[in-house]
């Protein structure tokens, strides 16, 4: 017997409401282009995990970890060992795309491709939780100032997503993917001491000195060599801090591929998921297996 109930929601609804937009926008029209195959239903979770076996997991950062990429029809095929929470905290089976607080760009992001190969690597008993925090457009300075950002504050949401999953699980790891914004603006001479204070942040407010801190590198701009110096000069500080800190590691993008050159494609996407797991067990070797 199944052990979750239909929440009686389609995605399209919960999009319109987060984003202030009415009900009444026709179904069609929405469900064309971009949400053709976003999942009309969510599977609400009756019963979770022991708190030691859900494995948490926070994806933050700006809009190559929300997602932009096209959604197709095996993302949204849910595992029973790979939950994530709703915009009104309902634990649900992940289906992409995770992050709903975009409505107007809310595509593919790597979370369900990155639980979907972390399962293949942990004992049967352990499920995986991803917490959607990214938010697009956004600098690591506004994330370090808890800045009011598409009318979410950043280190807010961070805090209150964090303190609510820690109540049914245990945080794993952050998956953090930014710096785009930071690259456009050629902010990158502070970019190294923001990114220490911040990953100091989000290990001070977990409670775990040894955290690990998953990035991503930027991708390749090819229509701009000044943007793309300064997308390296970040890519060598997270280098740089994978070297100094033990629990920091990156994950390689140079051979992905975008579809407007900021944004990951589809394809890129889902593998850049398995890296971010495959990152976090080289990482995380001393934390298996739970039984």
């Amino acid at each position: 017997m199944s052990n979750y109930s239909k929440v009686g929601l389609t995605l399209c609804v919960i999009l319109c409401l987060c984003s202030g937009l009415t009900a009444q926008v026709s179904t069609d029209a929405v469900r064309s282009g971009r949400m053709k195959y976003f999942p009309r239903l969510l599977d609400e979770v009756d019963v979770l995990p022991q708190k030691k076996n859900l494995w948490v997991f926070v994806m933050a950062g700006q809009s190559n970890m929300s997602g932009r990429g096209l959604v197709e029809p095996s993302d949204t095929v849910s595992h029973p060992r790979i939950l994530t929470v709703t915009p009104e905290n309902q634990w649900v089976y992940a289906k992409e795309p995770l992050h709903l607080h975009e409505s107007r760009m809310t595509g593919l992001d790597c979370g369900l491709a990155f639980g979907r190969e972390l399962l293949k690597h942990v004992g049967d008993s352990v499920h995986i939780a991803l917490i959607p925090c990214a938010v697009g457009g956004s600098s690591i300075g506004q994330w370090l100032g808890d800045s009011l950002h598409r009318s979410i504050y950043l280190r807010t949401s961070f805090e209150s997503k964090v303190k609510f999953a820690q109540a049914y699980g245990e945080i794993k790891g952050i998956l953090w993917h930014q710096g785009e914004n930071d690259a456009r603006f050629a902010r990158t001479d502070t970019y190294e001491n923001s990114l220490i204070k911040l990953v100091r942040f989000f290990r001070s407010y977990v409670g775990n000195d040894t955290l690990p801190v998953i990035a991503g590198e930027l991708g390749l701009n090819k229509l701009s060599p000044e943007n793309q110096q300064q997308r390296d000069s970040i890519n060598e500080i997270l280098w740089n801090r994978a070297n100094e800190d033990r629990y920091v590691e990156v994950v390689r993008t140079r051979d992905l591929t975008t579809h407007d050159h900021y944004h990951f494609d589809s394809p890129s996407l889902r593998v850049l998921g398995r890296r971010y797991a495959e990152q976090f067990i080289k990482n995380a070797e001393y934390l298996f297996v739970t039984e």
